[in-house]
């Protein structure tokens, strides 16, 4: 392999990490606003607090506060968030998994596991199409 040649390829793949992050955002984005879409479908409407309180964090912001799981936090780079609750709506959990009094009716991850392999999927070939086109 030539000096020039070994210098282009070297180049390309310091290029992609750097595509391949920028390339997975909108794969990313779509792909949580499907998961949460899928939660809604399958989550009880009695008042509808519950399917509002669906929602969908880009990386860089926070999750609302008292949401399920895990509580306000800020998403990660190159993640998305997916939360049911809020400061209104603190009761996610016990729909999903129910109560001693009240029978579960799980909404959140059978919603998940539904609409996960959709969105993987198209991650993955925006990362491969981004590893392709990277010059």
């Amino acid at each position: 392999m030539s000096d020039v040649s070994l210098k282009k390829f070297q180049k390309r793949m310091q290029a992609i990490p750097k595509a391949a992050r920028n390339a997975v955002q909108p794969a990313l984005a779509q792909g949580g606003y499907e998961i949460a879409e899928a939660m809604e479908s399958l989550a009880p409407e009695d008042s509808g607090d519950l399917v509002g309180s669906i929602a969908v964090t880009l990386s860089g912001h926070a999750t609302p506060p008292y949401s399920q799981p895990g509580g306000s936090h800020v998403v990660p780079e190159n993640q998305v968030a997916i939360t049911a609750g809020n400061s209104d709506v603190r009761y996610p959990h016990l729909q999903e998994y129910g109560t001693k009094h009240h029978q579960a009716q799980p909404f959140f991850w059978p919603g998940f596991r539904l609409a996960k392999p959709k969105a993987e999927r198209r991650i993955k070939r925006a990362i491969a199409k981004a590893i392709r086109e990277a010059k």
